[in-house]
C-alpha cells in the first residue's frame, strides 16, 4: 500500500498501482503551475465522508510507493488527467478495461482509501 501525507497531516492510504498513476498525474499538473482539487473516500474506520483536498504547485507532500510498478497504463492516465482538469478534480478511479468504450465515456468512480 501507497500513503500521500501532506504537510497539514492530512494522509491518504491507496494500493501502489493507483497511487502511482496518482501521482504521475499529480507532478505534471504541479509542473505545469496548475492548481486542482484532489478527492478520496475515508475510509469508514475513521468515520467515513469525503475529504477534498485543494492541491497547487506550493503544496508539501510525500509519496510513498511499497512497490513501484514498471508499467503505466496510458488510458488511465487519460482518464485521470482529464478528471483532474474537470469541476469532477483528481479522484482515486479503478483502472478502465481495455475492452471498455473510450476513456471519455467513462464517469470517475471513487474507490475508498484509507486517513
Amino acid at each position: 500500500m501507497g500513503r500521500l501525507t501532506f504537510l497539514n497531516g492530512e494522509r491518504v492510504t491507496l494500493d501502489d498501482r493507483t497511487l502511482s498513476h496518482l501521482y504521475r498525474v499529480m507532478l505534471t499538473k504541479m509542473r505545469n503551475k496548475e492548481g486542482f482539487h484532489l478527492t478520496w473516500l475515508d475510509d469508514p474506520s475513521v468515520g467515513g465522508g469525503r475529504t477534498t483536498m485543494w492541491i497547487h504547485p506550493e503544496t508539501s507532500f510525500v509519496c510513498t510507493i511499497s512497490t513501484p510498478i514498471d508499467r503505466y497504463d496510458p488510458a488511465w492516465i487519460e482518464e485521470l488527467t482529464v478528471a483532474a482538469n474537470s469541476v469532477v478534480g483528481l479522484t482515486p478511479m479503478a483502472e478502465p478495461d481495455p475492452d471498455a468504450a473510450t476513456a471519455s465515456a467513462r464517469v470517475p468512480a471513487p474507490t475508498s482509501a484509507k486517513r
